[in-house]
């Protein structure tokens, strides 16, 4: 607890951080403006709330989806407070002051804990709440299906926060760590596209979406998988189209299981950098 008060300590006393976090619930909180979304143009009327997507049990499904699209916003605050401890000399300060190498790294930790505890809560309360007014199904057994989506969600933020700790701590300049996230995303992107060209003829056993989901940001996205084909109107226009979605929308565990042994690699990284530095 001790720790996590140090980390809270500094975040609260930074005005940069105080207005991402902020800003960043108050995003959350705005999802419910998505149930206000009405078109009337002469005979089409459409509103949003009433296409399914407060529906139990699909609404943990869209709405860690989309929520989840929001994680820049607090990966800014750790790569910004991690780059702060190094040109604020914060971090040398700490050790002298008798925190241990392990012990600052771990209140970068609980602070990323406390933050995925917290946001999580979050997305239950207003999917509760949404679903409670919007939806059609009203049955406990209904209500609570689909709880591992919120499981995915946590899962998905903690590990993308700890490669975003680890790029920090690695790169230590802020900007640069944020650009390199970009072109790791990018990298991934061009080296499947190698894979799909190439690794057939050298390995057929083999394809390229087997070893690509073992990629870091790939498996995190992997974690929850896009829900608008889900929604009945969009199932129903394709069957009219003569295509059908053959897609699982389930959390896969193996894919929460990639991703845990990554957020362990990442934090293991974090350590041995700063144990190997001259800080």
């Amino acid at each position: 607890m001790r720790l996590l008060q140090i980390e809270l300590y500094k975040l609260w006393h930074s005005r940069i951080s105080k207005v991402l976090i902020f800003g960043y619930f108050l995003l959350i909180f705005s999802i419910a403006i998505l149930s206000t979304i009405k078109v009337e143009l002469g005979p089409i009327n459409f509103h949003l709330a009433e296409q399914g997507i407060f529906n139990f049990p699909y609404i943990w499904h869209f709405n860690t989806f989309v929520i989840a699209l929001l994680k820049v916003f607090f990966a800014i605050i750790i790569v910004a407070m991690i780059g702060n401890e190094y040109s604020n000399k914060t971090l040398k300060q700490n050790l002298i002051d008798g925190l241990s190498k392990a012990e600052f790294l771990r209140t970068k930790v609980y602070a990323i804990l406390a933050f995925v505890v917290i946001s999580t809560l979050f997305v239950f309360i207003i999917s509760l709440i949404l679903g409670g007014i919007y939806s059609d199904y009203n049955e406990l057994q209904i209500i609570f299906m689909d709880l591992e989506y919120l499981l995915a969600y946590a899962v998905k933020l903690f590990g993308f926060f700890t490669f975003c700790l680890f790029l920090s701590i690695l790169i230590k300049r802020s900007a640069f760590a944020l650009g390199f996230l970009a072109l790791w995303q990018v990298t991934e992107g061009i080296v499947f596209g190698l894979m799909k060209w190439k690794l057939s003829d050298l390995i057929p056993q083999i394809s390229a979406e087997q070893v690509f989901q073992f990629f870091p940001l790939n498996a995190m996205g992997n974690l929850i998988k896009e829900p608008f084909t889900r929604l009945s109107a969009i199932q129903n226009l394709a069957d009219q189209m003569g295509e059908a979605f053959t897609k699982d929308y389930s959390v896969s565990f193996f894919n929460i299981a990639i991703v845990i042994v990554w957020s362990a690699l990442f934090i293991r990284g974090s350590y041995f950098l700063l144990k190997r530095r001259d800080l």
